[in-house]
């Protein structure tokens, strides 16, 4: 058990005590009661917010409380002092041979500490990118693609049992338009001169190999057949043909799925109707006329009648049609039918969306609400689009890829651990500069570079030790002081990070916390060069340095376990 998940123990105990001296009433919720670092260090190591979360319920002074749990904790071996705080925090000061177990833990649990049970019992879809299969991936869709998957790693690490899911949008015109692309292509493949692509077709090059395929698949078959004929083969194996190379992009950064959902299947399969129809049987659907949309005059709308969706019960600002006047379900009947099937075998839904879709949030929140009795809740993420620039100006589109930048060509220049770690440098709902200069440059000012080189650095250390012809003993972490402890104390914070991170669904509250550890640590190193005593390695020292690296070691396993998490290989030595 991990220093915080312990003292978190300890707090839970002196709560138990205060029941059975009938100090504290039973049965109080604890819910809300933490453990964390005080936001002042000079206040102490930890703190607990227990007597202000708990006094209402115990009808007691929050102060007073206060006291009666720092008397119980003050008790314990591995507290120097408990101090109540203002209205009725309690701070606590640890003994340094606590931090010192607890580097020494660091090292026993390896890669899994932080690893935690926290969602045990638990599972949680994440579904993420889910590009329509029109294209080949491109950096629109980076973005949400790294936030998803490193999600779904994190929460693994806290113990839920997580499904990675791809929604391919395959029943929508932009695929019937895709056939009609892919068509072109395939006369193009069989000799004949298109010339340029008609607008509203899809331009990339990348069709030209579908295209290919499909003139040896069929010959010259289809070539002046009407589209009747041809349309839902050609949509079949152009959507089958772009979902491998999607597959093979995300590969590329290291992306996998465990489930790819069809649209068409799922209507197909008469899932949008089945939702409808739970939908109707609790009067949440029902048949009627939606509003003149706005700056229409009366002439030009024609009011028809559609099954709309009580979004408005939901907080929405109007009902939402599920179905078109011409029977075709909308985008929202069909979604709301997917996470209804999701739900069926999920404990709670994420879904990682681009901005643009910041619109449609509430009214999915609303339906998914509504098929499963509030029993399954469904987080969405919105993430922000990147800006691509090189040196500071806009990068220029590819040809090949019809007017975009590929994610492949990206990851190709800087490498999937750059592309990742860069895509969890700021929250997920924040504007986004990717500067193919800055990521690659050997400066604190690149978290990427500053971490990394950081793990380098630590990884040197064994090297210079033996250049030095040490004989190292065992290490005497008593030899640790007041700057070592201070290292020890950030590195320790690594599993409440991985459990907050968790809970909130940010990933990106690793690579920040990851950032201050490598800070802390070149700050340790740095200062060395102006005070030799130091150094992590002293050549007359064997002892001192035995336990300074001992010490980077937990520094250099803590990043590597964050680094793991977001998808990033650390390097031992820096290029």
């Amino acid at each position: 058990m991990t220093l915080y998940a312990r003292f978190a123990a300890h707090v839970d105990a002196a709560l138990d005590a205060l029941e059975l001296e009938g100090a504290l009433p039973p049965g109080l919720p604890r819910k809300a009661v933490a453990v964390e670092p005080p936001r002042d260090p000079t206040h102490g190591d930890l703190a607990t917010n227990a007597a202000m979360v708990l006094a209402k319920g115990a009808k007691s002074n929050p102060r007073a409380l206060a006291e009666a749990i720092a008397a119980k904790l003050a008790a314990l071996p591995e507290v120097a002092g408990a101090e109540v705080a203002g209205p009725g925090f309690i701070n606590l000061r640890l003994t340094d041979a606590t931090w010192r177990a607890e580097l020494a833990a660091i090292h026993a649990d390896g890669d899994n500490y932080g690893r935690s049970e926290t969602g045990k019992g638990s599972r949680v879809n994440v579904e993420y990118v889910s590009a329509n299969p029109t294209g080949p991936m491109h950096m629109g869709h980076c973005r949400g693609a790294v936030v998803g998957d490193a999600l779904a790693t994190l929460l693994e690490y806290a113990g839920y049992e997580v499904t990675r899911e791809y929604y391919i949008n395959d029943a929508g015109g932009q695929v019937d338009v895709l056939a009609r692309s892919a068509h072109l292509r395939y006369r193009e493949a069989l000799g004949e001169d298109i010339g340029e692509i008609p607008e509203g077709l899809y331009p990339g090059d990348y069709l030209k190999p579908v295209g290919e395929s499909l003139a040896a698949q069929f010959g010259r078959k289809y070539v002046g057949a009407p589209e009747s004929q041809w349309l839902a083969r050609f949509r079949k194996e152009a959507v089958a043909s772009m979902m491998d190379m999607i597959r093979a992009d995300l590969a590329l950064l290291g992306i996998h799925h465990n489930v790819f959902s069809s649209e068409a299947e799922l209507q197909a399969a008469g899932k949008p109707d089945a939702a409808e129809a739970e939908l109707r049987a609790r009067g949440l659907v029902y048949d009627g006329m939606l509003e003149a949309p706005k700056g229409e005059t009366p002439e030009d709308w024609e009011p028809v009648e559609l099954p709309l969706f009580r979004s408005t019960q939901f907080g929405d600002d109007q009902d939402r049609p599920i179905k078109k006047s011409n029977g075709s379900w909308t985008y929202f009947g069909a979604d709301l039918a997917y996470h209804y099937q999701k739900a069926q075998s999920a404990d709670q839904l994420i879904d990682i969306w681009g901005a643009d879709h910041a619109g449609t949030v509430k009214r999915i929140q609303a339906a998914v609400k509504a098929l499963t009795n509030d029993s399954v809740p469904l987080d969405i993420k919105l993430v922000q689009m990147v800006r691509l620039l090189r040196e500071g100006e806009p990068i220029k589109m590819s040809k090949r890829a019809g007017n975009f930048v590929t994610l492949a060509d990206v990851v190709n220049e800087v490498g999937k651990d750059v592309v990742r770690f860069t895509m969890l440098t700021r929250k997920a709902d924040a504007q986004m500069d990717f500067d193919f200069a800055k990521v690659v440059e050997a400066s604190k000012d690149n978290p990427v570079f500053y971490v990394q080189y950081a793990h380098a650095r630590i990884c040197s250390l064994e090297r210079k030790a033996k250049e030095a012809g040490l004989q190292l003993p065992p290490p005497d972490l008593s030899l640790l002081g007041t700057e070592e402890i201070t290292l020890i104390k950030l590195a320790a914070q690594f599993p409440r990070i991985v459990e907050s991170a968790a809970q909130s669904h940010e990933p990106h509250r690793v690579a920040f916390y990851l950032n201050d550890l490598a800070a802390a640590f070149h700050a340790f190193w740095n200062m060395g060069n102006d005070r030799p005593e130091l150094r992590m390695v002293i050549a007359d020292d064997p002892a001192i340095s035995s336990a300074r690296l001992f010490l980077a070691g937990g520094i250099g396993q803590i990043v590597r376990n964050g680094l793991a998490l977001m998808g990033v290989k650390a390097l031992s030595e820096m290029q």
